[in-house]
């Protein structure tokens, strides 16, 4: 999750998917994104605070650090 801005409409579907699923299904969520950048994603930091409430809610947040595994350099052959 972001790599593009969803907009105002993207935002808000988005929005409804995850308080439909709030208390009823589990969700995982992956992004390189600090929830405190998540208004860039999301068209206002209002919606991305509603969300990001929604999904903390009794969930285990991972924050991983260190090199990327993506931008390691390919051994040669």
């Amino acid at each position: 999750m972001g790599y593009l801005p969803l907009g105002q409409q993207g935002s808000n579907l988005f929005f409804q998917v995850i308080s439909h699923r709030h208390q009823v299904k589990s969700t995982i969520i992956t992004t390189n994104l600090p929830f405190g950048d998540w208004g860039k994603i999301f068209d206002s930091t209002t919606v991305a605070t509603a969300i990001a409430d929604r999904l903390v809610y009794n969930a285990h947040v991972l924050i991983l650090e260190g090199p990327s595994y993506r931008k390691r350099s390919k051994p040669a052959e």
